[in-house]
């Protein structure tokens, strides 16, 4: 099948604007706690507790009241933190004087958070002292020193930016691979050190306009059109350079005096090519899907460079079918995250592919003030909102990124602005990247479920339905790294014994022993499943927990769809963490067979 020009190019409409923008940077105090056994550490703090998110702190400062020995007497402030040392037992020097008159006092190196819990609790209940709190570590803040940051109102303004620059203290993108399913790349030095190998999947010829089909080289030769070229009555275009846009938006070089800022920018960005002359075929996006994040293709080499986050700002009308969703499927269970836009018809997203699939994050776009802008899909099937850009008689913002300014063939690189959700889509996935780096065990639901509890509620007003609200990049990437207290999980216990569901037949049951938890099971217990099965509404889901209690995960439907790749969440707090718990499954109806792969607990 082939995608209309008309279709596709209602993904990537130009809009130029021109704004002197405020520079913004966000920072964040993070905090993560322990649990101290001792009455008085109980009450204190975590961030009394740590030099940095995660670390305990080694020296302290301590101010004392005006009137005590210890404020002016170095000898006093020694023989106090000897004291207070001993009464926490544990070894506590005083270093020296600060300028301010506070004392300077060293804990060592192998504190834990609760030892230094300990001593702080006995500094706060003495009455001759002020105040006392860690010698934190603090690292430079800078604005990125890119010529057009000051634009990318999407990466920071308060109001409906993302919320980019306080992520950058947690990561940056380090050691994942975004795979671009678009046009292809044209050479940018914005961009080029973060390119990695990619492929051209587009196996017409024609359609490819490079004069061949598939092959190894993802270079973007441009896709416009002449009048009439893909159907009566489209005009013409001039070639978009769509995905070096997109990719842009993900990993632009950054802090290199020069251009924009990428969200993810030490991530890396594989160019795998589907779209040309008048769009692209599902048969190659498939292709393309499988081959990025891990899987083969018949006559197409192994992919070195495997994608753990996939972008895919384009679509056609109609429902996702069932072989689309099947390779996104397959790719989610590669561990790959895969991102849509939403589409640009100012419709239900629900009659657009692949924006219907399951297992994507389906990404609407606003604008910036915050508003669903007026070309942005919607529904229910909407999971996240992210900048795209608006153009009308009030605004006009888009986003601003890497592009060429051939008509035709590649000429000069240069920077534009364009609107659409194929704009807002990479916003997610540069989050998806940072949130990858920042945490390597996260799955594709992890992944999903932390952007979307993390949101912000929409500034403007969304009529339709724009998901979880707008993405909150430094919110969501400081909660799975840890660094704000909050987490994914913890430990992980998984089975991964293969069995058999069979048609119509009794339920089956695989165990995981749990072990080495303490107290009970937490409120959001994280149940991952992976399941083939030809007909998963036939499936019936429980959790069994270690006193037979039940819970239902899933019930029988009228989803046609097959297989189950998925993580539930279960308040299982009133269950005991220890012991022997157990998915049931059971096929409820006739003509349909499958097999419970793995599944996991991450308590």
């Amino acid at each position: 099948m082939r995608t209309s020009a008309s279709l596709r190019r209602k993904l990537i409409s130009v809009a130029a604007v021109s704004a002197a923008l405020f520079t913004a940077t966000t920072t964040s105090v993070a905090v993560a706690q322990d649990s101290p056994t001792r009455e008085a550490a109980a009450s204190v703090p975590a961030d009394r507790t740590e030099a940095a998110p995660g670390t305990p702190a080694e020296r302290l400062i301590v101010g004392y009241k005006s009137g005590a020995a210890e404020a002016k007497s170095n000898k006093a402030a020694e023989a106090d933190a000897a004291a207070k040392g001993k009464e926490a037992g544990e070894d506590v020097d005083f270093q020296r004087r600060l300028g301010s008159g506070a004392a300077l006092v060293d804990l060592g190196e192998k504190l834990t958070k609760r030892d230094v819990a300990d001593v702080v609790a006995e500094y706060q209940a003495d009455p001759q002292v002020a105040y006392v709190v860690p010698d934190r570590l603090n690292k430079p803040l800078a604005t990125p020193n890119d010529t057009e940051y000051s634009k990318q109102w999407d990466l920071f303004e308060s109001t409906a930016g993302m919320n980019v620059p306080g992520a950058w203290d947690v990561a940056t993108g380090s050691g994942v691979t975004v795979a671009v399913i678009d046009t292809g790349y044209v050479s940018h030095s914005d961009l080029g050190a973060n390119i990695v190998a990619g492929y051209d999947f587009i196996s017409d010829a024609t359609v490819g306009n490079d004069g061949n089909g598939r092959d190894s080289n993802p270079a973007d030769p441009g896709d416009w059109t002449a009048a009439n070229e893909c159907q009566a009555g489209d005009p013409a275009f001039d070639s978009s350079w769509h995905g070096t846009h997109v990719a842009g938006t993900i990993a632009a070089v950054t802090n290199n005096s020069k251009g924009v800022a990428g969200i993810a920018h030490s991530a890396k960005v594989s160019p795998v090519r589907v779209l040309g002359k008048c769009g692209g075929s599902d048969s190659d996006i498939i292709d393309a899907i499988t081959w990025a994040s891990g899987g083969t293709v018949s006559g197409v080499p192994a992919n070195t460079n495997v994608a753990r986050v996939i972008n895919m700002s384009l679509g056609g009308g109609g429902a996702c079918t069932a072989a689309t969703q099947s390779a996104i499927n397959a790719a989610v269970n590669r561990g790959t995250t895969v991102v849509v836009a939403a589409g640009n018809s100012n419709a239900n997203a629900a009659n657009y592919s692949p924006a219907s699939c399951n297992n994507v994050i389906n990404v609407a776009a606003t604008d910036r003030q915050g508003n669903r802008s007026y070309y942005s899909n919607f529904g229910s099937i909407v999971d996240i909102a992210a900048p795209g850009g608006e153009t009308n008689s009030v605004t006009s913002s888009g986003i601003l990124s890497t592009l060429n300014s051939g008509t035709k063939s590649p000429s000069t690189e240069s920077y534009d602005y364009y609107q659409g959700t194929s704009m807002a889509a990479p916003h997610v996935a540069g989050l998806a990247a940072l949130m990858k780096s920042a945490n390597a065990s996260l799955t594709p639901a992890q992944i999903e479920s932390a952007i979307k509890s993390n949101a912000r509620t929409l500034p403007g007003t969304c009529s339709g339905g724009c998901g979880a609200g707008l993405a909150d990049a430094a919110k969501t990437a400081q909660a799975v790294s840890g660094s704000s207290g909050g987490s994914t999980g913890g430990t992980t216990f998984t089975s991964t014994t293969a069995v058999a569901i069979p048609d119509n037949g009794s339920a089956i049951e695989s165990s995981i022993a749990v072990s080495g938890r303490s107290g009970n099971a937490p409120s959001a217990l994280q149940v991952g499943v992976d399941i083939t099965h030809t007909y998963r509404g036939d499936l019936v889901i429980d959790l069994v927990a270690p006193d037979g209690t039940s819970y239902r995960l899933k019930s029988s439907s009228s989803d046609s769809a097959d297989n189950v790749s998925t993580t539930y969440t279960v308040n299982a707090s009133s269950e005991t963490a220890n012991g022997t718990w157990k998915l049931r499954v059971q096929d409820t109806a006739t003509q349909d067979t499958g097999r419970l792969n793995s599944w996991k607990l991450t308590f």
